[in-house]
C-alpha cells in the first residue's frame, strides 16, 4: 500500500481547449466569418451548450439550465407541465417545440414565466394522444444556446362506453405492468440500456423497485441452473464471468457449478478468475462494477447534519465493497465536483465523502448516496448565526460532522478489508480440499485397465503408449479434473488475487488458454514407435491456437512439482491425454497432448504458491519514499522484483524486504526515472503494478509551519506573507482572503517567481483580519497554506442601553453590554464620567476593571443623573457611549412575576416554581411571598411570612389536605417593598402523581371534504395502578411529504371528535390522536392510512328546485339551460337530445356544482327533449327538459261563410303553413257585428279548419276574421267576405229612445308584473310584462331613474299592451334597478324589478 496523497489525474485541459479555440479562429478566418460552433459540456444532465462565439466577455456567459424538465405519464384531459429554470448572461430567451409538429396552438399550448419562482412553463391543457411526443426547451442569448428535452406519455381514458370494445381488446393483447410475465422475459434479455424503454412500454413507472426485482429473478434463475446442474450465464446472452478484482463475492449471479464430483456444492460457489477470452481492461472493470453492484451495501450510512450557515458540511458513507464511483444526489439532482461541492474516495474505495462548501439556507435539504441498488439519504440543517453581535465580522470556516458519538470510518473499513480477505481465505481452503478429494478419485479411476508401459516426455509427465484410444467412447461427456478447476480459481497469469484496497481497481487482462470448441472426440492413432521431441507438445484443436512462451515456461515450473511414486514421474490430470473442459456454455472443448510414458497411479500434487494479496497502481511525490508490498501463500517462498523488464537490486535507491509472506520494495528517493512498470515473481507467478512519480507543488515544513503562524499588524500598517515552495514548472499561484481571491491593487501587491511567492497588504484595516490563504496548482496537483492576518485598533463603543439593576436613595448600579469589537485586544479598564441633570459640567469618576458594570453610591436622593462610558485597550480608548437619565431614591415597586407553574403534586407536598417579574422597579429583589388558595374560597392565605422571604424562585408547599384542590399566587419583594400578585396558577389536587392515560381506541374519520374533515375516538379505559383517566386530548397532524408532526389544537380538547381544518385539496395527511392528563400523555393512536382531503361520495343531486322541464324559445334566439348539482367526487356529465348525444353546434359548459347547455342562435329542428346525466361512484341523476323553437305563426289560408241552418254561419278556412310543423298551433275566430260596431272572439283554441257561429241575425251585416296562435304569439288574420247586407225596405219612423254611451276609458294598470332577473355575464336578459289602458298608455323604461328608450345596448318592443325589453349583452354596469312607467291622460302606473349580474 501506497503511503502518499490521492492521486490527482493531470490538468491537461486547459492547452488542450485553447488548441481548439486556434483552430475555430483559423476556421473562421478562413470561412470569410461564417462561425463555427463549440460544445461546451453543462453540469445538469441532459443538456447540450452551442456556444456561438469563441472569446465570451467577463461576466457574460452562455445559456445553462439549473433544473429541467421531468417526463411525464398523464391520463387523457387532464394538464401536462413541463418546468424549467435556466441562467445566463444577458438574460436568455425561452422557446419551446416538439418533435412531431408545432405548439402554436394558442388554447392548447400555454407557455408563461413564473416571476416568483424564476420557472419557465409550458402547460399542455386537455391532452389526448396526438399530444404525446418529445418536447425540448430551448434557452439562447447572443454567445449560445442551450436545450433539453422531456417526454410527454398520455394515457387513454377508457371510461367512455364506446371505447369499451378497444379496451377489451386492447387488454387480450397486453397485459400491463409487472404482472405481465413478457415483461420480465423482455428484461431479463435486454441491456441496461433499454430498461427504461421497456418500462415506458408497459406502464411501469417505479424503475428503482424493478431493478430490485430484476435482480432476484436473475439469482432464482441461477439457482434453478445450479439444481439441474447446468451452468449460470448472464441474461444479456453473453457468458457469465468473474474476475481476481470483483469476482469473490458470494451472491453474484455468475457462477460455474461443476457437474457430478469435485466442486459441485450447493453451499460453495466458485466463482472463474480466468473468462476463456481475451478482455480490454475497459470491458473487465465494466464487468467486474456490475458483479460489485448486485451485492454492495452501507455499514455507514450517512448521517443527518446540523450546520451553521457558512461552515461546510461532510457527508461520509462505508460500503461492503470497494467501488471508484458512487452517485451523489442533492435535492432531486445529480451532484457532481466543482465549486460548491468536493467528492472524495479514500485508496481503498470504501469510504466515499461529499463536502457542501460554504452552506446557506438555500443548500438545506434531502441529500443521498448512490451505490448499485442500495441508497441512503440525511437531511442537511442549515442554521443562521446565532450571535448577532458577530453577524458582521469574518470567521474561520469550519466542517460540521455527523452529530452523537464519533465514528472511527477508517478503523471500521479496515475491519470491512479483514472479514472480505477471510471469506477469501475460506474459499481457497474449500477449493483446495476439493480439489485433493477429485484428484485422488480421479486417478483411481485411472488406475483401472490393462498395464501399459510408461515412459515420460520432456516436461515430466507420464503418457500411455500402445493404447488406440485414450478417454471415454465418442459423444460421452467426461468431468474436468480438479487440478483444472483448481487453476481457475488460483492461477492468474496477472496476479491472481488483488489487494482488497483496491478490489475493483485496475482489472489486468486476461491471458487464458484457448480451447477449441467442436464437442467431438478424435482418437490419438499414433505409432507407439514415433519418435516424439523432447521441445514440442503437439495439440490437434479445431483452432489450433499455440501457447505463449510464459505459458510453457510456467508449466514447466509446474512439472517440477510433481512427487515421485514408487521411481516413477508423474504428471497432474492437467496434462493427461484427454482434457476435455465443459466451457462456459456448456459446450464440451477438448485439449489433447501426445504422452510418452505410461500413466501412475495415486499421484499427489502440490498446488504452489499463490498470491494472496498482489500489487497496487500507486503515485509518488518525488524525492519522497514509495512502498510496494504484496503478499504470498507460502513464507519459505524467494521472489525477485523488475522494473520494465529489468531485475531490480538493492542499493542506495533501492531496499527489498522480505517478512515472512510480505515481500516489499522500497525506493527511498522518488525521482522521474522510477516511474514505470514493476513486477513480482515468485515461483512462476507474478503481479504488475505501474508506479507514477509525480512533482506536485509542496513546501518545506518548516516554512509551512512558519506561515501558518497568525500575522498580527497595527491598523494603518502593512502585513506581509511569504512562502517558499517546489514543484513542477509552470506553477499557478494563487492568494486568497476569506475566500475570495486577492489581486493586484493599490492596497493589494503580489509578487510570484518559480519557487516563491509574497503577498503584500497595505494600509491594513481592521476589516481585513480574517483567514489568507495561498494556492499553487500545476498539471501533478495542487496545495493550499493558510494563515491568519490579525489587525489590530482600538475598540468600538461600548453597547448600550444601560440597564439600571438597582436604584435606591443611597445608590444607583446599572450595567452595560461590552463592545461589538475589541479591536484585537481584550477591555482592560472603562472611563466612567458624571452629569448631574441640570448642569453643563460633567465630573469625572476614573477608571474601573474591564467588568461591564458600575455601582454609584455618592447620589442624593430625588436627583438624577446621566453617565458616559468609553472602553479601553492596549491599544487605545472607544468612542463614548452616553446612557439615559437615572433618578436616585424614588419608590418603583415590582412588576408581577409569572404565574406559578405546578412542578409536581403528593398527598402531603405540592412543589410551585415561578420566573421573576420583568420589572424589576430599578432595584434588586430580595425575595418573594407565596400565597394559597382553596377551590371555591375567596380567601387567600399566606404560605410564608412576610420577614421570612423566599430567596429561590421554587417553593415546597406542605401545608395541605390530602385530596384538596389549591391554586397559588406569587408576588416579589425589593427595597421599595411588595410588588404587584402574580395571576393565580392552575388548579392542582394534593395528591400522588397520576398515570398517564391509555391510548384512544377507534379512530376513524366520518366526514371529509376540500379543505377540512372530521375524527371521532372513543376514550381509554381508566385502569387502576396502569393508566388512569383521559382529560384531554390532542390531535396531530402531518403532510406525506413531511416528517414533522404538528398540532391542531393548541389546548387539550375535552370532547372525543374534533375538525381538522385549513387543508390543502387533494393533500394526503397523516393523523393521529395523543390523550393527556395529569399524569402525562399517552402512546398517540394513528390511523393505519393516510387521509385524503376530498369529500365523502355523495350521490348526485339536483339542487334547483325551479328548474323547468319544459320552455318555448323563439327561433333565432338562444337557448340556455342551466343545471345546478351537487355531488363528490366530481362527477362525469354527459348531455343527449332525444336519447343521442348532443351535435357539436351545442355548447356545453361545467363548472363546480353545475352545468349548462347554450344553443346561440336556436332552429326549429333544435326542438326535443334535452336531457342531463350526472354520473359518479356513488350513483346518477337524470333531469329533462322540453324545447320547443317556434316563431310568429304565418297567417290561416281563405276564409268561406256557409249556411246550412238559419240563424248559424259555418266558419270555414285553409290550414295555416306552420300547421304541419307545430302540433301546438291553435287558432281564434273573432265576429264583427257592423250595427255595434266591435269585434268579438266567438271561438278559440280551435284545432280543425272550421267553426260554427250561433246567434246570426237575419239581415245583419257580419264580418270574420281567423287568426293562428301558437306559444310564441298570434299571426295575421284571414278576414272572411262581408255577410248578409241588409235589405232595402220601406221607410217607417221608429222612435228610438236615447241611450247614454258606455265609457271604455280606464287608467293604466299592470295585469302581469315584472319579474326577478339574475343573467350571466354576456349573455342576454329578456323582461316582460302586460299592462292595459284606454287610451293606450305611452310607455317609458328606466334603469336606476334614468330613461332607456334612445338606449340602443336595449330592445323595447310594445305589442298589444305585452311590454318587453332585450338587454342585448348583460355586464356590470347593467345591474341595478329596472322601472317601466305607463301613462296616459287618465294616469300613470309604475312596476320595478331588480338585475343582478352573475360573473
Amino acid at each position: 500500500m501506497w503511503k502518499t496523497a490521492k492521486n490527482k489525474e493531470p490538468t491537461t485541459n486547459r492547452r488542450c481547449f485553447s488548441i481548439v479555440h486556434q483552430y475555430i479562429q483559423r476556421f473562421n478566418e478562413v470561412s470569410g466569418g461564417k462561425s463555427a460552433v463549440i460544445r461546451v459540456k453543462s453540469m445538469t444532465p441532459g443538456v447540450t451548450i452551442t456556444q456561438h462565439v469563441v472569446n465570451i466577455p467577463e461576466g457574460k456567459s452562455t445559456p445553462d439550465f439549473e433544473s429541467t424538465p421531468m417526463s411525464e405519464n398523464t391520463k387523457e384531459g387532464k394538464v401536462a407541465i413541463f418546468k424549467v429554470v435556466v441562467k445566463g448572461d444577458p438574460k436568455p430567451e425561452v422557446t419551446w417545440r416538439r418533435a412531431k409538429g408545432p405548439i402554436t396552438d394558442k388554447d392548447k399550448f400555454h407557455s408563461k414565466y413564473d416571476e416568483s419562482t424564476g420557472e419557465h412553463i409550458l402547460e399542455i391543457v386537455k391532452v389526448s394522444g396526438a399530444e404525446t411526443d418529445t418536447y425540448k426547451c430551448y434557452a439562447a442569448n447572443e454567445y449560445g444556446k442551450a436545450v433539453c428535452k422531456a417526454t410527454l406519455t398520455v394515457i387513454e381514458d377508457s371510461n367512455h362506453p364506446s371505447d369499451f370494445r378497444k379496451l377489451l381488446r386492447r387488454s387480450k393483447e397486453k397485459p400491463g405492468g409487472e404482472s405481465d410475465e413478457r415483461f420480465w422475459q423482455a428484461m431479463l434479455k435486454a441491456d441496461k440500456k433499454d430498461y427504461e424503454r421497456i418500462c415506458t412500454e408497459f406502464g411501469v413507472s417505479d424503475l428503482h423497485l424493478i431493478l430490485k426485482k430484476l435482480e432476484e429473478k436473475k439469482e432464482e434463475r441461477a439457482h434453478n441452473n445450479y439444481q439441474d446442474g447446468t451452468t449460470a450465464y448472464d441474461e444479456n446472452g453473453t457468458e457469465g464471468h468473474s474476475f481476481s478484482s470483483g469476482g469473490r463475492t458470494k451472491n453474484s449471479n455468475l457462477k460455474v457449478m461443476q457437474k457430478g464430483k469435485g466442486l459441485h456444492q450447493e453451499d460453495e460457489e466458485v466463482h472463474l478468475f480466468n473468462t476463456g477470452r481475451d478482455l480490454t481492461d475497459e470491458e473487465a472493470m465494466l464487468l467486474s462494477t456490475e458483479l460489485i453492484f448486485s451485492t454492495v451495501d452501507f455499514v455507514i450510512k450517512i448521517q443527518e447534519l446540523k450546520a451553521q450557515e457558512g461552515d461546510d458540511a461532510l457527508f461520509a458513507c462505508v460500503l461492503t465493497h470497494p467501488l471508484p464511483k458512487i452517485t451523489w444526489t442533492g435535492k432531486g439532482s445529480t451532484l457532481e465536483e466543482g465549486a460548491k461541492c468536493s467528492i472524495t474516495v479514500s485508496d481503498h474505495k470504501l469510504i466515499h465523502r461529499l463536502l457542501i462548501k460554504d452552506c446557506n439556507s438555500l443548500d438545506q435539504g434531502i441529500y443521498s448516496a448512490v451505490a448499485g441498488v442500495k441508497s441512503c439519504s440525511a437531511w442537511l440543517v442549515v442554521q443562521a448565526e446565532s450571535d448577532p453581535a458577530s453577524a458582521g465580522m469574518r470567521r474561520a470556516r469550519k466542517t460540521t460532522v455527523a452529530s452523537g458519538a464519533p465514528i472511527d470510518l477508517e478503523k471500521i473499513a479496515v475491519e470491512q478489508q479483514i472479514k472480505k480477505r477471510e471469506e477469501m481465505e475460506k474459499i481457497l481452503a474449500a477449493v483446495k480440499a476439493k480439489h485433493k478429494e477429485g484428484q485422488v478419485a480421479a486417478m483411481d479411476k485411472k488406475s483401472e485397465g490393462n498395464s501399459i508401459d510408461n515412459t515420460l516426455d520432456n516436461s515430466g509427465c507420464a503418457t500411455r503408449e500402445g493404447g488406440k484410444r485414450l478417454g471415454k467412447p465418442k459423444n460421452k461427456k467426461r468431468m474436468r479434473s480438479g487440478q483444472m478447476d483448481f487453476d481457475k480459481v488460483t492461477d492468474s497469469n496477472e496476479g491472481d488475487f488483488q489487494d482488497d484496497d483496491d478490489f475493483t481497481g485496475s482489472v489486468k487482462k486476461s491471458k487464458n488458454r484457448k480451447h477449441g470448441q467442436n464437442g467431438e472426440h478424435e482418437q490419438m492413432g499414433e505409432d507407439p514407435n514415433e519418435p516424439t521431441s523432447e521441445d514440442e507438445a503437439s495439440y490437434s484443436d479445431e483452432s489450433e491456437d499455440s501457447l505463449d512462451q510464459h505459458k510453457r515456461s510456467r508449466r514447466a515450473k509446474q512439472s517440477k512439482m510433481l512427487k515421485k511414486v514408487n521411481g516413477e514421474s508423474t504428471c497432474p490430470e492437467e496434462y493427461s491425454g484427454y482434457d476435455e473442459i465443459e466451457g462456459i456454455t456448456g459446450a464440451p472443448t477438448h485439449s489433447r497432448r501426445k504422452r510418452r510414458g505410461p500413466l501412475t497411479e495415486d499421484v499427489v500434487i502440490d498446488i504452489g504458491v499463490h498470491f494472496i494479496c498482489g500489487l497496487s497502481d500507486v503515485n509518488a511525490v518525488i524525492n519522497e519514499t514509495a512502498e510496494l508490498t504484496c503478499k504470498l501463500s507460502s513464507e519459505d517462498c524467494e521472489g525477485a522484483w523488475f522494473r520494465d523488464g529489468k531485475k531490480i537490486s538493492p542499493d542506495h535507491n533501492f531496499s527489498v524486504t522480505n517478512d515472512g509472506a510480505i515481500h516489499k520494495l522500497v525506493i527511498i528517493r522518488c525521482d522521474e526515472e522510477h516511474s514505470g512498470k514493476y513486477r513480482f515473481e515468485a515461483d512462476g507467478r507474478k503481479t504488475e503494478a505501474m508506479i507514477n512519480v509525480k512533482d506536485p507543488p509542496r513546501f518545506n515544513h518548516a516554512d509551512l509551519k512558519a506561515f501558518s503562524e497568525p500575522v498580527t499588524v497595527k491598523a494603518g500598517h502593512n502585513a506581509i506573507f511569504k512562502l517558499q515552495f517546489l514543484g513542477h514548472e509552470p506553477v499557478k499561484i494563487k492568494w486568497y482572503s476569506e475566500g475570495e481571491e486577492l489581486l493586484d491593487d493599490n492596497n493589494t501587491k503580489i509578487e510570484k517567481s518559480a519557487s516563491h511567492s509574497r503577498l503584500l497588504l497595505s494600509r491594513c484595516q481592521r476589516r481585513d483580519t480574517g483567514e489568507i490563504k495561498i494556492k499553487l496548482k500545476n498539471e501533478h496537483g495542487f496545495i493550499e497554506a493558510i494563515s491568519q492576518l490579525i489587525v489590530l485598533d482600538k475598540p468600538t463603543l461600548p453597547l448600550g442601553p444601560a440597564e439600571v439593576t438597582e436604584g435606591s436613595a443611597i445608590c444607583i448600579e446599572f450595567r452595560w453590554r461590552p463592545p461589538k469589537d475589541d479591536g484585537g485586544s481584550p477591555v482592560i479598564n472603562y472611563m466612567v464620567e458624571r452629569q448631574q441633570v441640570g448642569r453643563n459640567t460633567w465630573k469625572k469618576i476614573g477608571e474601573i476593571p474591564g467588568i461591564p458594570s458600575y455601582r454609584d453610591t455618592d447620589v442624593d436622593h430625588g436627583r438624577k443623573y446621566c453617565y458616559r462610558i468609553r472602553a479601553v485597550t492596549a491599544e487605545g480608548t472607544s468612542e463614548v457611549m452616553e446612557t439615559d437619565e437615572m433618578q436616585a431614591g424614588t419608590l418603583a415597586f415590582p412588576g408581577p412575576p409569572a404565574p406559578p407553574k405546578v412542578v409536581s403534586a403528593y398527598d402531603d407536598c405540592v412543589n410551585i416554581s415561578w420566573a421573576p417579574p420583568s420589572n424589576t422597579g430599578g432595584s434588586r429583589i430580595l425575595g418573594y411571598v407565596l400565597e394559597k388558595r382553596k377551590k371555591g374560597s375567596n380567601l387567600w392565605s399566606a404560605v410564608n411570612a412576610t420577614d421570612e422571604l423566599i430567596k429561590v424562585k421554587k417553593y415546597a408547599v406542605k401545608d395541605v389536605v390530602m385530596g384538596m384542590e389549591y391554586e397559588f399566587r406569587v408576588t416579589a419583594v425589593n427595597l421599595s417593598g411588595i410588588g404587584e400578585y402574580s395571576n393565580p396558577s392552575e388548579f392542582v389536587f394534593a395528591r400522588d402523581p397520576k398515570k398517564p392515560p391509555g391510548k384512544v381506541s377507534n379512530l376513524k374519520v366520518t366526514e371529509s371534504s376540500y379543505s377540512h374533515f372530521v375524527l371521532t375516538w372513543t376514550k381509554p379505559e381508566d385502569k387502576p395502578e396502569i393508566q388512569d383517566e383521559a382529560k384531554g386530548y390532542f390531535v396531530e397532524i402531518r403532510p406525506a411529504e413531511c416528517l414533522d408532526w404538528s398540532r391542531c389544537n393548541p389546548t387539550r380538547i375535552i370532547t372525543t371528535s374534533f375538525s381538522v381544518k385549513g387543508l390543502k385539496s387533494m393533500n394526503m395527511y397523516w393523523v393521529r390522536v395523543i390523550a393527556v392528563n395529569d399524569g402525562g400523555e399517552s402512546a398517540p393512536e394513528e390511523l393505519a392510512n393516510y387521509v385524503l382531503a376530498i369529500p365523502s361520495p355523495v350521490r348526485p343531486k339536483f339542487t334547483n328546485h325551479k328548474m323547468k322541464s319544459f320552455m318555448v324559445v323563439k327561433a333565432g334566439n338562444s337557448v340556455r339551460i342551466t343545471v345546478n348539482f351537487e355531488a363528490s367526487p366530481w362527477p362525469h356529465v354527459m348531455w343527449i337530445k332525444d336519447n343521442v348525444p348532443v351535435t357539436k353546434r351545442v355548447t356545453i359548459t361545467n363548472s363546480d356544482g353545475s352545468s349548462q347547455l347554450l344553443i346561440p342562435s336556436s332552429e326549429r329542428s333544435d326542438s326535443g327533449i334535452y336531457s342531463i346525466l350526472v354520473k359518479n361512484l356513488a350513483g346518477q341523476e337524470t333531469f329533462s327538459t322540453e324545447v320547443r323553437v317556434t316563431d310568429d305563426p304565418k297567417p290561416p289560408g281563405p276564409v268561406v261563410l256557409e249556411e246550412t241552418v238559419p240563424g248559424t254561419v259555418t266558419v270555414i278556412w285553409e290550414p295555416s303553413p306552420d300547421e304541419k310543423r307545430d302540433d301546438r298551433l291553435h287558432y281564434t275566430v273573432s265576429k264583427l257585428d257592423f250595427t255595434k260596431g266591435n269585434w268579438t272572439t266567438v271561438a278559440e283554441k280551435l284545432f280543425n279548419n272550421k267553426c260554427t257561429v250561433c246567434n246570426i241575425m237575419p239581415g245583419r251585416e257580419y264580418h270574420f276574421r281567423v287568426y293562428a296562435e301558437n306559444d310564441m304569439g298570434v299571426s295575421a288574420p284571414s278576414e272572411s267576405p262581408t255577410c248578409w247586407k241588409e235589405k232595402k225596405k220601406e221607410k217607417r219612423v221608429v222612435s228610438i229612445p236615447t241611450r247614454k254611451e258606455c265609457d271604455l276609458r280606464c287608467a293604466p294598470t299592470f295585469i302581469v308584473p315584472l319579474k326577478f332577473h339574475a343573467a350571466p355575464k354576456g349573455y342576454e336578459c329578456y323582461m316582460s310584462c302586460a299592462v292595459k289602458g284606454n287610451p293606450k298608455p305611452r310607455i317609458t323604461w328606466y334603469r336606476n331613474h334614468i330613461s332607456l328608450n334612445t338606449d340602443t345596448n336595449y330592445y323595447i318592443s310594445n305589442t298589444c299592451g305585452v311590454c318587453s325589453m332585450l338587454v342585448l349583452r348583460v355586464g356590470p354596469r347593467d345591474m341595478g334597478e329596472y322601472t317601466i312607467a305607463a301613462e296616459n291622460a287618465l294616469g300613470r302606473a309604475e312596476c320595478s324589478t331588480v338585475l343582478t349580474v352573475k360573473e
